[in-house]
């Protein structure tokens, strides 16, 4: 059987998925390295066309205007493209605008794909170069009007059949499509449609088993290449897997941080046999602060439940000992702290690690003093304390550009999130009113925020 390709092109009211929309769709459809059918239709995008794209396309606000809308034509688009690989002169730009109209009637649009331009790259090498203008002359390619779908997706689809006619070319081409699924093995379970239906979204998935029970759940922000990594890979959590896994499941979240909170809260929850993180619901450990005999401010792990003395406090809590000191380290590192005044190495003569890396100032060795290295200890312990001390609101972009997601933390805890409308102005106390999905309680919410906004420095916050 002849492979079938779907040569789509669009126009649109500008680059922007999330933003902008399509105002025309051309689609030709090649089978055994012909023309077999073609499709085109203006869309209502339901806004006005920016009047340097009405310059370039020629498409205008009136010629839309009776225009059917993407919902109306979705079904011919699906119909078209089906059992079809999907061909674009950057493919991206196309797949993507497509994938976000379909997400927005709350269907899964998931296709293999080729492009053109790296096509035709490595297909004719030596070309002036590989934008569409230039393979139309360069082949004499006859279209009547560029920058308009259907003679853009023609001129793609000769590009297409040129390099097809080259045989040499057979095996580079389905290597390319299948760089884009990447599936070297499967569970016998499960088959390549099951992961090609996942959508390369950011969210949470959930690995079942032949009963349906939740095995593994993992975040990802394309949750579809994500799978694909877990089956390709050769580990000894992989082949577990590969044994096991049956089903796939997936909420899409629209944010990291949404994804980072929701996985973890539902790793507790369910306690999947393949997870290895985050399953421990005991946090016994803590990080001990207070100023010793000569009056420099030290940090030490301890216990829950010890008696505290004057002036000591506690920060944090830990599952193991070991991410108690993985923290006070990443912490003594990033303020230049000394070791000697931790527990997390011996005190030894010419003084600690950090030293010996010219990343402490000595005062292991007494060669800094107290005032100026408690202020630096000071700022360490305000990182420790951030959210004791900080009520605050992070807000985020969804994938629709009309709503933004809003965490709410407050008295030392995550409390939980809500979805407001992107086109009002809002206040810290009006977004503090509107949670609607509380947080259940979870040890790990506040490391993972703080995580978070450490990588993530320029994300929005809201302060009363």
């Amino acid at each position: 059987m002849s492979q079938r390709y779907a040569v789509v092109d669009i126009e649109t009211t500008g680059g922007d998925p999330r933003r902008d929309k399509i105002t025309e769709i051309g689609i030709v459809i090649l089978e055994h390295n012909e023309i077999v059918k073609k499709y085109s239709t203006l869309v209502n995008p339901e806004r006005s066309i920016p009047e340097f794209i009405t310059r370039l396309t020629g498409i205008t606000n009136a010629m839309v205007e009776d225009a059917p809308k993407f919902y109306e034509v979705a079904k011919e688009v699906v119909e078209m493209t089906n059992e079809a690989i999907f061909v674009a002169h950057n493919v991206r730009f196309d797949y993507q605008f497509l994938q976000h109209e379909f997400k927005q009637l709350g269907y899964t649009f998931s296709k293999r794909k080729l492009c053109t331009v790296r096509l035709s790259r490595q297909t004719f090498p030596g070309l002036d170069g590989y934008g569409l203008g230039k393979l139309i002359k360069y082949f004499d390619i006859k279209v009547d009007s560029r920058h308009r779908a259907l003679d853009d997706a023609y001129a793609a689809a000769i590009v297409l059949s040129k390099a097809l006619a080259q045989g040499k070319t057979k095996k580079s081409i389905k290597q390319m499509i299948s760089e884009g699924i990447k599936l070297t093995r499967l569970p016998q379970h499960l088959e390549p449609k099951d992961i090609l239906s996942l959508p390369e979204d950011c969210g949470v998935y959930y690995f079942k088993n032949p009963d349906g029970h939740i095995v593994y759940i993992g975040k990802s922000t394309n949750i579809q290449k994500r799978a694909k990594q877990h089956f390709s890979k050769e580990s000894r959590k992989a082949n577990r897997m590969f044994r096991e896994v049956a089903e796939i499941d997936y909420v899409l979240t629209g944010s990291e941080l949404h994804s980072l909170l929701l996985e973890s809260t539902e790793i507790k929850k369910h306690i999947p046999p393949i997870n290895v993180a985050q399953k421990q619901s005991k946090y016994p450990f803590q990080i001990l602060s207070y100023q010793d005999e000569n009056d420099y401010r030290r940090f030490e792990i301890c216990k829950k439940g010890i008696m505290l003395g004057k002036d000591q406090l506690v920060f944090g809590q830990f599952s193991k000992k070991a991410h108690a000191k993985h923290r006070l380290k990443s912490i003594c590192e990033q303020f230049q702290l000394c070791y000697d005044f931790t527990d997390i190495e011996k005190p030894k003569e010419g003084g600690c690690f950090l030293y010996e890396v010219e990343k402490c100032f000595g005062a292991c060795l007494k060669l800094e003093e107290v005032e100026a290295y408690n202020e630096r200890a000071a700022l360490a312990l305000a990182v420790f304390n951030q959210f004791l001390d900080e009520r605050f609101i992070i807000i985020e972009e969804t994938h629709n550009i009309d709503e933004l997601i809003c965490f709410i933390v407050k008295e030392n805890t995550y409390q939980g999130y809500c979805v407001i409308d992107n086109n009002h102005a809002y206040n810290y106390y009006e977004i503090e009113e509107q949670l609607s999905h509380v947080a259940e309680e979870n040890p790990e919410h506040q490391s993972i925020i703080l995580q978070y906004l450490s990588t993530n420095p320029k994300v929005k916050i809201l302060y009363p």
